[in-house]
């Protein structure tokens, strides 16, 4: 039974994929919710997440409008209730060749969700925390983040900012009570791929994590006050690992081969 003692939660992308999977933990750790996503399926995920026995508020939005995020917001504390915890993670990518293989309307898009909502969200959030000395502040970023993304660059370049950012005012608020946790996933078993336009790449067609425990691992870490995690599975970590030496170079041409266009059917 919910009480006003419960902490609150809000989630972006919240309607299936890694961002229902984080506000499902968030709902079996006892929180109530605030989840938001521009399509038709947040409202059946409130109703999934209900069954947890919290109280869940969804909002629908478009989070690359401006005013959008200002309405998320404002929905979000109405009641006079603090954000204990905030999960920045709608995003959106866009495959193909960055000349004539993309709209530039597409790669727009994904600037506005992925960097300009992200920022502006947190803004918000983070100087409400700061003003009560507590509060978690957790960014969806990607391993795409650590390499330059050929064939989805602006994707890649939207979660390296992510990444950087997220680093940037976790330095910032050390000494505040309020921590900011980067989780980094590998290539998920998401809706991602098809709404990017790349099933037919290497790394689209090929064996994918389970949302559900890179969710998990996601909650652990901002749970635990860490900087960062790199999700999913042992190959992940050792792609993480190898990022720190490997040249740009190399990351490029290694990203290609699973990015490419038609790069599947090889």
């Amino acid at each position: 039974m919910t009480t006003p003692t419960r902490p609150l939660a809000l989630v972006t992308g919240a309607s299936s994929g890694i961002g229902l999977e984080l506000a499902r933990q968030f709902a079996q750790h006892g929180y109530d919710l605030v989840i938001t996503a521009e399509d038709a399926e947040l409202a059946s995920a409130a109703l999934s997440l209900e069954e947890y026995g919290g109280r869940v508020t969804a909002v629908p939005a478009d989070l690359t409008e401006y005013d959008e995020v200002e309405r998320v917001y404002a929905e979000s504390t109405s009641a006079g209730r603090p954000l204990d915890a905030v999960a920045i993670n709608a995003g959106v990518g866009a495959g193909g060749a960055f000349a004539g293989g993309t709209s530039l309307r597409d790669e727009l898009r994904v600037i506005e969700l992925n960097v300009t909502s992200a920022v502006h969200l947190a803004k918000r959030v983070a100087e409400d925390m700061v003003g009560r000395g507590e509060g978690r502040i957790l960014f969806t970023s990607s391993i795409a983040g650590l390499m330059p993304g050929p064939f989805e660059a602006v994707y890649a370049a939207s979660k390296a900012f992510v990444q950087s950012f997220s680093q940037a005012i976790r330095n910032e608020l050390k000494d505040s009570g309020v921590t900011v946790t980067a989780l980094l996933p590998g290539p998920t078993d998401t809706e991602f791929f098809e709404r990017a336009g790349m099933e037919d790449t290497k790394v689209g067609s090929g064996s994918k994590d389970d949302p559900a425990e890179v969710a998990r691992q996601g909650f652990d870490a901002l749970m635990k006050g860490d900087d960062r995690v790199i999700a999913g599975s042992f190959m992940n970590k050792v792609q993480g690992a190898a990022s720190k030496v490997t040249p740009e170079t190399v990351k490029a041409a290694m990203h290609r081969r699973m990015s490419e266009p038609g790069s599947g059917d090889k």
